[in-house]
């Protein structure tokens, strides 16, 4: 069975039983709405109309409970459309995004500029948590969107995609003993007071699995979820600042005394992913696709669609 039939059964019965004018309504042949209503009166082992030679007479007993029926199925089919419709006003809305602090605040304020001014009526809302939060918030359908670098992928209810790699940063005082080395150890790191991510944020689980597998206890004096609070520290004296990527672009390698450098650390700790997140057969709207372009230009709208239809599971940056 499927929509066409009823869409005839349901034509037939509000034309007075007139497949003439049913036809005409619905711009098609008054021999194919015939045929459908038959099909559909085999497949279900009743007759729907009772007929006098090929025309119809009236609705039987049972059909009266078969057009009930389709009368609801329509009406929500037309339920659907309206949904549909008023999620493809493609250009207005609310984007709800699940975060964490340091996307929110180094990673999205470029592509959310970019899209406010692609798209002016489309409002976007900043909600920030742990990365398990953020998927949380994806799955419960707070957040249309996850970002984070750690734990996206471990959910089975959300597809994922690389989005960029970054990597660790050390950050210290123009002039300090470690600013001069060429190329950093994890000796020399241990070897002084560090202030870094709590141990659920920004890649903290490769610093520390780093360590321990050399067999070294680093000095972690004080953690932080936020990155601005690590370079705080670092220059008040605290310790040597380990912090990601895109939250120390604005220092450079060589500054004045008592100004901060940072220093690359990405061949001992690796390189870390960050990912994107969305719900398992979720429905994404235009701005959607249109934010995850802007994040990256390896997220195009075709490659998010096909990985949501389920065309392609497995991509690689």
């Amino acid at each position: 069975m499927n929509l066409h039939q009823f869409r005839f059964v349901q034509a037939a019965a509000r034309h007075k039983l007139n497949l003439t004018e049913a036809a005409k309504v619905l711009h098609t042949s008054q021999p194919g709405i015939s045929k459908a209503i038959i099909e559909l009166e085999e497949e279900l082992g009743i007759e729907i109309f009772a007929r006098h030679g090929k025309r119809l007479k009236r609705i039987t007993e049972p059909g009266q409970q078969v057009l009930r029926s389709i009368e609801l199925i329509m009406r929500e089919v037309g339920n659907l459309k309206r949904v549909g419709d008023e999620y493809s006003a493609q250009d207005s809305g609310t984007l709800s995004i699940a975060t964490t602090h340091t996307q929110a605040r180094y990673v999205l304020p470029e592509p959310v500029a970019k899209l406010r001014g692609l798209l002016p009526k489309v409002n976007l809302s900043l909600h920030q948590g742990t990365p398990e939060q953020v998927a949380l918030m994806v799955i419960d359908e707070v957040a249309e969107i996850g970002i984070a670098t750690e734990s996206l992928a471990e959910y089975d209810e959300l597809v994922t995609l690389p989005c960029y790699e970054w990597q660790h940063m050390l950050v210290l005082p123009a002039g300090h003993p470690l600013a001069d080395k060429d190329r950093l150890s994890l000796e020399d790191l241990a070897a002084h007071p560090l202030i870094t991510y709590h141990p659920s944020f920004t890649g903290r689980g490769r610093i520390d699995q780093a360590f321990s597998q050399r067999r070294l206890s680093p000095n972690i004096v004080l953690e932080a979820i936020d990155s601005d609070v690590i370079k705080t520290y670092v220059k008040l004296g605290v310790g040597l600042g380990i912090a990601a990527e895109m939250s120390v672009r604005e220092l450079g390698t060589q500054a004045k005394e008592g100004e901060l450098v940072v220093r690359p650390l990405g061949h001992l700790f690796g390189q870390n992913l960050a990912r994107v997140a969305f719900k398992r057969g979720a429905y994404l709207r235009n701005f959607v696709y249109q934010f995850t372009e802007l994040l990256s230009e390896r997220l195009s709208r075709d490659l998010v669609a096909r990985v949501m239809s389920g065309q392609t599971s497995d991509y690689q940056m």
